[in-house]
């Protein structure tokens, strides 16, 4: 039964009025937290452009948060090549992904280490230093990208020890932008030479300093990327049980690990 028409009336101006809302059912709870590496997003693989923006819209939408552990971008050679219109398109995808919500974080890696506050800034991503310790679920979690931990392929240390250093940095962005690409392509080409001509063990992570950085950060679970090689690893450290799992570059398709308080999953995403 209807209250009387008067009551009836007035209400139905108030709504038109805005004054009255209609009841919205509430959002689901985000309860996953997902972790992407070594997407090496470039123009040449615009399918692969494409699955990170699904994965944007669809998945990441309902994250608690969203980590990427280095490598977002094949090369990146300077926050002054934002208005690029690939790197555009990218930063635009992240901005929304921020403004709907969803904290985003973004570590370096070797391909993408003078990303900076510009580009955080425009993007809406919060940079991690590598490693980053957080807490998730109550557990302790060592964020990675991956790289210093392949210490057996000491050349490619010793060349990470120059090329972070402030002076090589510093050096780099006075540098003309095309000049500094094309340097950025021509190291990209010397890399993948001298990777074939590698040890595949040399190329992975060693054993002892996986050991030595779960000891010294109190045991926790260990996420990286860098190696391309897929695969959740338990370590027996001092007693402890250490799971390390290793994320999926996107190279051919894409994937992420979704985490909760039950653990971590890897997800592959399909190409459409």
């Amino acid at each position: 039964m209807c209250p009387p028409k008067t009551w009836c009336w007035n209400a139905l101006k108030r709504y038109d009025r805005g004054l009255i809302r209609p009841l919205r059912a509430p959002r689901p709870a985000r309860l996953s937290t997902l972790f992407i590496s070594d997407l090496h997003l470039c123009a040449g693989r615009p399918q692969i452009q494409q699955t990170f923006f699904r994965f944007l819209e669809r998945e990441a939408r309902g994250a608690r948060a969203l980590y990427i552990l280095g490598d977002l971008f094949e090369y990146w050679v300077g926050d002054d090549d934002l208005d690029d219109p690939f790197n555009a398109s990218v930063v635009s995808a992240l901005a929304r992904l921020a403004a709907g919500g969803v904290p985003t974080y973004l570590m370096h890696g070797n391909r993408d280490f003078v990303i900076g506050d510009a580009f955080a800034r425009a993007s809406g991503v919060t940079l991690l230093p590598d490693p980053s310790l957080i807490k998730l679920d109550g557990q302790a979690v060592l964020l990675m990208h991956g790289d210093t931990l392949c210490t057996l392929d000491t050349d490619y240390q010793a060349f990470r020890r120059e090329a972070r250093s402030e002076a090589w940095i510093r050096n780099l962005l006075q540098r003309p932008l095309a000049e500094r690409k094309a340097a950025a392509e021509s190291l990209r080409r010397q890399s993948e030479q001298e990777k074939r001509a590698k040890a595949v063990e040399i190329m992975d992570v060693a054993p002892a300093e996986v050991e030595d950085v779960l000891r010294r950060y109190g045991y926790p679970r260990l996420i990286h990327g860098h190696t391309h090689r897929p695969a959740r690893h338990v370590h027996a450290v001092d007693g402890h049980g250490c799971e390390r799992w290793v994320l999926a570059d996107w190279y051919r398709s894409g994937s992420y690990l979704s985490c909760d308080a039950s653990g971590c999953r890897a997800v592959q995403l399909d190409a459409t």
